[in-house]
């Protein structure tokens, strides 16, 4: 496939549904991003984590800044990634959506005092070392503390849905 030259648009008009077309086509995995704070449990479906260092172990990770994980995040300084497994759809569309009930017949797994969500082929515990903004997103630096792996194939996220991961061969 060859990608026909263009004349680059200027950033105003640039819409944003162009733009999240363009950015669906990179391929990523699915996680949920979990933390405690006040006495309750939150949590937010995220494709935007990736590693950011082997030495120290840092994660990074951008959420909403609308986001009320986000500000539990904030608030408690230290929170999970748990990184779904390919039979995890149902739990990855809960995550994504609005209210308070995420957590209704799930029963987290508590690492070091972090909820992560059990059936996930990873999780990471982190703690917040720094944060910064990007247009309508915290990005946080995190130092990992504890990781936990399990078997199984990651669940893919591609042009808005979810499926999975093929080897080539």
């Amino acid at each position: 496939m060859t990608i026909a030259p263009s004349t680059p648009a200027p950033a105003a008009a640039l819409s944003q549904d162009r733009f999240r077309e363009a950015a669906g086509h990179f391929a990523s995995g699915v996680a949920v991003i979990t933390t405690a704070s006040g006495g309750r449990l939150y949590g937010t479906t995220a494709s935007a984590v990736t590693s950011l260092s082997m030495e120290p172990p840092m994660m990074l990770i951008c959420l909403n800044r609308s986001s009320s994980t986000r500000d539990a995040l904030l608030d408690a300084g230290r929170f999970g990634i748990s990184i779904l497994s390919v039979d995890q759809q149902k739990l990855a569309r809960r995550f994504a959506g609005k209210g308070p009930d995420k957590f209704d017949g799930v029963a987290p797994d508590q690492v070091d005092g972090i909820p992560l969500l059990p059936g996930a082929i990873a999780g990471m515990v982190c703690r917040t070392e720094s944060t910064t903004t990007g247009g309508t997103h915290t990005v946080f630096l995190a130092r990992v503390e504890t990781v936990v792996t399990a078997p199984g194939e990651p669940l893919a996220y591609f042009r808005g849905g979810f499926g999975s991961f093929l080897t080539a061969r």
